[in-house]
């Protein structure tokens, strides 16, 4: 079943109903990526965001310690809204190991901590799709190839040494220019591939496009080439990069289990 409203579907996710993949649902609407880090790390870390706006473009953050507000209306405008419930479910992690999934992490927030929404690439793959350039992962229901690079972010605080995750999806040599068209206006989600081509994989450090990182392996035809995107799982790798340097527990989204948010897909080219 596909859930049509975006307080609908968060209603789900609070009462445990809805503990599936976000992809699909609520189709028009915008998702996020989801870290929660303490307070002390909290102003680095959006600092890191705004020196790297491509994998890390930031849609909202809340108050420290509230888990009811984001502080951007734009995005999500909901007075029964719940960081540690509306998501389906969260990854636990502790001194740079996950140590759970879990569908809430009510009992685990406390006053210290600072949620951060982290735009989610569905948004542009609604669009390709739209134009009849759909991406072969949303075609064939599977969570998106993404590697970790070699490539450094600009460092922020205590964020030093963090690497760059990207998303691959396959095209066309002739699509490409549609394709970094129609990404290109979605600044907020990742906007246009940063790199393409067999020759990216030495430029990015990735030796092994089979086996990718995270999420699971993308088909790529002879007539294909390789696409990288800015990724927002970056931002989970920055949190357990500098692991040592954070005292508690740190949280994220589970892979592809992301918050539905309010604005709609089209809207997310006017954010700035």
């Amino acid at each position: 079943m596909t859930y049509s409203t975006p307080p609908e579907f968060r209603r789900l996710c609070k009462s445990g109903r809805m503990t599936s993949q976000t992809g699909g649902h609520c189709p028009g609407y915008a998702q996020a990526n989801l870290v929660v880090l303490p307070k002390d790390a909290a102003s680095d870390f959006a600092d890191l965001c705004f020196r790297n706006p491509v994998p890390l473009p930031l849609l909202g953050m809340t108050p420290v310690g509230d888990f009811s507000k984001i502080d951007n209306t734009q995005v999500l405008n909901d007075e029964e809204f719940d960081i540690t419930t509306d998501f389906p479910k969260y990854t636990v992690f502790e001194k740079g190991k996950i140590i759970g999934t879990v569908t809430d992490i009510k009992d685990h927030w406390n006053e210290k901590h600072v949620g951060f929404l982290i735009g989610c690439s569905y948004s542009f793959e609604a669009a390709l799709a739209n134009a009849g350039l759909p991406a072969r992962n949303s075609v064939e229901d599977k969570s998106v190839s993404m590697y970790l690079t070699s490539k450094l972010l600009d460092p922020a605080g205590i964020f030093t040494d963090v690497y760059y995750v990207v998303s691959m999806r396959p095209y066309k040599k002739s699509d490409l220019a549609k394709v970094r068209e129609i990404t290109r206006k979605f600044r907020k989600t990742h906007g246009e591939p940063i790199d393409w081509g067999y020759g990216a994989l030495k430029r990015l450090g990735i030796s092994d496009l089979s086996k990718p990182d995270f999420g699971e392996t993308t088909r790529v035809n002879d007539d294909e080439v390789p696409v990288f995107w800015g990724c927002g799982v970056t931002a989970q790798v920055a949190a357990l990069t500098v692991s040592h340097k954070i005292e508690g527990l740190t949280f994220g989204h589970a892979p592809g289990h992301m918050l539905v948010l309010d604005i709609k897909d089209e809207e997310v080219i006017a954010l700035r």
